[in-house]
């Protein structure tokens, strides 16, 4: 089940929205744990726009049942690469995406055989989606992009 933490509502801090986060998602995952569901926190702007802030949430909330819906598209930093390296130990799922962009900078086209590598680095067996969100026409780019990643993963 994918969850987020959500943004800063004016006149809060960081650290307490990310304390209501923390505390909110243990009580999810003690109930989702009961009927064999992970609770997975994407990466996805916000309280979790950066690795430091993502890690800081998933090093907080203590449960079997949770881990990140590891997004490669939604960092938006420096070395988008270097980041998700950094939390693919904890991915439970992966939406990966065609396009990447660094800080600052257009998107650009990902480099699937190194995301790939970092999932396959860290043992990672779940399942891996193929979220396409880039300019070129979905009906002819999916397929495309599918067989590639068919390719690279058998």
């Amino acid at each position: 089940m994918r969850i987020y933490a959500g943004s800063l509502a004016k006149g809060d801090t960081e650290e307490r929205a990310r304390a209501r986060a923390v505390a909110a998602i243990q009580e999810v995952c003690e109930h989702a744990g009961q009927f064999g569901i992970f609770a997975a926190l994407e990466n996805h702007g916000g309280i979790t726009a950066t690795i430091d802030q993502m890690l800081a949430i998933v090093r907080a909330v203590k449960s079997d049942w949770f881990g990140v819906n590891w997004d490669s598209g939604n960092f938006r930093t420096q070395d988008p690469y270097a980041d998700l390296a950094r939390l693919a130990p904890y991915a439970v799922n992966v939406q990966l995406k065609t396009e990447i962009q660094r800080a600052g900078k257009k998107p650009e086209e990902a480099d699937l055989k190194r995301l790939l590598g970092m999932l396959r680095a860290v043992n990672y067996r779940g399942y891996v989606a193929l979220e396409y969100e880039a300019a070129k026409d979905p009906k002819t780019a999916v397929p495309k992009y599918a067989a590639i990643l068919r390719k690279m993963i058998t």
